[in-house]
């Protein structure tokens, strides 16, 4: 088979609608506007979220909370994914934690936190610790150091 010689299969291709040529082909006159009307018009119809008039959905409820847009957020490890995932006496850093697909991505920096238990001897470099992650790692003979 050549390229000029593929062809879509029969029935799943259809011609466009022309729409206003001529009374003769269905949709002339009006081409299916109707008659008159802002949706009739040429750039017709109104903007997503838009009521007649009314108040919007958007603008009647009241706004609530605060966000802190300068929030330092970290991407969260426990040490239990750590135990899974890495052998007796690896160094554990940022690279090799995205690497093993235990976050997506790195955030404002990885913080470890002291879900499960941990047996394997493991330097682990973050930039955050709680402070059972930290002993958890500690007393399994590993180091847990501040990047």
């Amino acid at each position: 088979m050549k390229l000029h010689e593929l062809s879509p299969a029969p029935g799943s291709t259809k011609e466009p609608k022309r729409k206003g040529r001529g009374a003769g082909s269905g949709n002339g006159k009006t081409a299916g506007k109707g008659h008159k009307g802002q949706k009739a018009r040429s750039g017709g119809g109104v903007r997503p979220g838009f009521e007649g008039g009314q108040m919007p959905l958007q603008r009647r409820l009241p706004k609530r909370g605060f966000h802190n847009h300068f929030a330092t957020v970290y991407a969260n490890v426990n040490v239990a994914d750590l135990e899974k995932k890495f052998e007796d006496g690896a160094v554990v850093d940022t690279e090799a934690i995205l690497a093993a697909g235990l976050v997506k991505k790195e955030l404002d920096g990885i913080k470890v936190l002291g879900d499960g238990e941990l047996t394997k001897k493991l330097t682990v470099k973050a930039a955050k610790f709680s402070s059972s992650a930290k002993e958890k790692i500690e007393k399994a003979g590993g180091k847990a150091e501040v990047m």
